[in-house]
This record gives structure tokens, C-alpha cells and sequence, in this order.
């Protein structure tokens, strides 16, 4: 494709391949994958593209596989998540945006609650995959002490590299018993488990034939049996009138509200919008000793 053509020729001619195997962003991809192999930014990519820049070798190879639907993170073996660039690629579970603005409500709620104390928050995510909602914690709460675990021996190879540099504590284990050296102390815990019903298969060839089947079903014929062991968790863990939330299919909100509010040790229970609109997130407080709602 890209013999004897030039740039933008070729991100032309890329596009509509992409087009036609059905990839949802393919103008987008086809110059992200130019700009993994030529690394000047996109926006100097375009300026490139005015002119007679010739396309770059490989850039056909690349454009083919994107078009067979392997994901275009496991191509260019990074995802960006809010403001990081995550090492990923087969047997990690790629992360996607509406899990940013988990992020943000684990985020807004640090800052609102803990402005003048000098020490900083304790935070586990349980479930970490890629690192992702850990690593931005750990980036952008200056201070705050956070732990992660993992079970899959895969993703925590890849979570390793993204959070190292970060100085987060990970750890390779089950979520439903790891940490617990930790119980009661906990300021925050943030969760993004596996949660597909077992029969609800993917449509999305990237989700379906890339991710990893551990990082994507919840267990049970309804998906929650790891959401539930991800709450019974972060209530051992947590401190009194500690944090939690959760990450969940919009088709479960109801559920988990009802399943927190049964349990009888959760405060301010609230569902959570995601940019879509979708009902993508729970959000509570452990009940303080003596306290109900």
C-alpha cells in the first residue's frame, strides 16, 4: 500500500481499509499507526501530510493487522489514560475511557476531604490490570500511598512496568483476600473488576478475541460474583468513613446500590454517570461505629 506513496496518500488509502473492516475511529488510527512508526506527534504528522513526505516502511503491515482487528494498543504497545502513556499489549486487559472518570471521583474525593492534612491518603486498587487506575493516582495525588493488586500473572507483568517508577505497592494476588496487612486502615478503595455476565459476549472483535477472558467476565450466569467480592473487600480494608467505588456495567447499578444498602454498613450510597450518561460507577462511605444512614 504504502510503496512509492506518500504520507498522506497513504493515510488516505489507510483509512478507507480500516473503514471497510469496520474499525469505529479509522482516519484516527490509520495516523496514529504513521505516527508510531515516524514518532513526531500528530500534529506534525499533518503538517507532514501537506507535503510530498513519502509514507513510511511498514506502514501496510501495520495498517493490515489494525484492519484484522488486533487492537491498536497492542500494535503500538501503548494506551493513553487521562494524562499517562501506559505500556500494554497481549494478556492485559486495554483500558478504556469511561474508567478516567472513576479516576476522577477517587480524585475529587481526596481533595475535598483531606485539604490541610500532611499525611497522605492510603489508597488500594483491587483489580488493577494495567495499572492504569493506580498509576494516575499516584500521579496526580501528590503524597498518597497507594497499593495495587493483581491476579493474573500476565497483567501484572505489564502493571509492573507502569507502576514502578510511580512507587506503588502491587501486588500479585486475589483480590478477594490480598492485602491484609491493610484491614481497617484504608482511606480509599477503588475497584474495576472483571463484571460481564457469562453469557454476554462482546461484539467488539478488539474485546472479544484480545482481552483477556479473565479481565472481562464477573463470574456467575450475572457477572457479579467478583463485584461482590470486590465490595466485601474494600470493607475490610477501609477505616471508618473510608471511600469506596466501583466500576460496573450500567445494567448493574441497580443491583450493587441494592446489594451495598442489604449489607448494612454503607453510607451514602450513589450511582455515577459516566461522559455518556451510562450508569457506570457505585460510590459509598463505611458506616463510622455506632452510625447509620
Amino acid at each position: 500500500m504504502s510503496a512509492g506513496k506518500t504520507l498522506a496518500e497513504a493515510v488516505t488509502e489507510a483509512t478507507a481499509v480500516l473503514r471497510d473492516a469496520g474499525v469505529p475511529s479509522p482516519r484516527v488510527d490509520a495516523e496514529l499507526l504513521a505516527d508510531h512508526l515516524l514518532n513526531v506527534g500528530l500534529g506534525r504528522l499533518r503538517a507532514m501530510m501537506l507535503g510530498d513526505t513519502p509514507a513510511p516502511e511498514g506502514y501496510a503491515e501495520l495498517v493490515a493487522e489494525r484492519a484484522g482487528r488486533v487492537p491498536l494498543q497492542h500494535i503500538t504497545g501503548v494506551a493513553h489514560f487521562r494524562y499517562l502513556e501506559l505500556a500494554v499489549g497481549p494478556g492485559v486487559f486495554i483500558p478504556r475511557p469511561e474508567t478516567e472518570s472513576v479516576v476522577q471521583l477517587v480524585i475529587d474525593h481526596l481533595r475535598a476531604s483531606r485539604p490541610r492534612e500532611t499525611v497522605g491518603p492510603c489508597v488500594v486498587d483491587l483489580g488493577t490490570g494495567s495499572g492504569a487506575i493506580a498509576a494516575s493516582i499516584a500521579s496526580e495525588v501528590p503524597g498518597a500511598k497507594v497499593h495495587a493488586v493483581e491476579f493474573s500473572a500476565f497483567a501484572h507483568a505489564w502493571a509492573e512496568k507502569n507502576l514502578a517508577p510511580l512507587g506503588v505497592h502491587l501486588v500479585l494476588g486475589d483480590l478477594r483476600d490480598a492485602l491484609q496487612e491493610l484491614n481497617g486502615t484504608v482511606d480509599v478503595v477503588v475497584s474495576n473488576p472483571p463484571y460481564i455476565p457469562a453469557e454476554a459476549v462482546p461484539n467488539e472483535p478488539e474485546v472479544a478475541l484480545h482481552d483477556p477472558a479473565e479481565a472481562l467476565y464477573g463470574g456467575g450466569a450475572d457477572g457479579m460474583e467478583l463485584p461482590t467480592a470486590a465490595a466485601a473487600s474494600a470493607a475490610r480494608l477501609l477505616r471508618p468513613g473510608g471511600y469506596f467505588v466501583m466500576e460496573h456495567a450500567e445494567v448493574q447499578a441497580g443491583w450493587i446500590a441494592a446489594m451495598m444498602e442489604s449489607a448494612g454498613i454503607w453510607q451514602g450510597i450513589t450511582t455515577h454517570l459516566d461522559l455518556n450518561g451510562k450508569e457506570r460507577a457505585t460510590s459509598a462511605r463505611l458506616a463510622m461505629p455506632g452510625r447509620t444512614e
